[in-house]
């Protein structure tokens, strides 16, 4: 988020609050200064259509963001309506918008690794949560990461910390590669 002292040269729309606190988890772990951009969460991708005209009306370029690969076709579509690029086909991050493979929270446990998610959660306080919710029959027969990810989004508020919570313990060189180009490309505005 811009520090006031300057209009921020650049939007960063992110689906929602998880995603833009992992993203500010991130640029805090490389020291990496965000005062050239807006930080934008839409409350959904529902949201982009409208926040991207609200965003050219004010004649604000450029515009990156951060989404979930199965809202791919919706937000080449909505990028394509809005003059960003010739055709919903195109190279969506070579205008700055990057896609996780299924969403972030699944991004992070894998960029992770397992052992990273339960020290999470276990400094926490929320370890013997996850230990019950493993024994719960619907999670029985699912991977420790399908477990993992589930939990992340069972209480209110996890969701929004979990991500964020991870990356500040994720070794630098093993960051999300979306979250990780998203910052290089923010940066590279400054």
């Amino acid at each position: 988020m811009s520090d006031g002292s300057a209009t921020p040269r650049a939007a960063v729309l992110f689906e929602g609050r998880s995603d833009s606190l992992a993203f500010r988890a991130l640029a805090r772990r490389r020291a990496a200064r965000l005062d050239a951009a807006e930080l934008i969460e839409l409350g959904g991708i529902t949201s982009l259509r409208r926040q991207l005209a609200a965003l050219r009306a004010a004649g604000r370029r450029p515009v990156l963001g951060l989404y979930d690969g199965a809202e791919e076709r919706y937000v080449a579509d909505v990028l394509r309506d809005a003059g960003m690029i010739d055709d919903a086909a195109a190279d969506l991050r070579g205008i700055g918008f990057f896609a996780c493979d299924r969403d972030l929270e699944d991004e992070v446990i894998r960029a992770a690794g397992h052992d990273v998610v339960l020290e999470t959660l276990a400094a926490r306080g929320e370890l013997t949560r996850f230990r019950v919710f493993q024994g719960q029959p619907a999670q029985r027969d699912r991977s420790l990461e399908q477990q993992l990810h589930r939990f992340a989004g069972t209480a209110a508020g996890r969701k929004a910390r979990f991500a964020a919570d991870v990356i500040a313990a994720i070794p630098l060189e093993r960051m999300p590669r979306p979250l990780t180009e998203l910052l290089d490309a923010v940066l590279s505005l400054s």
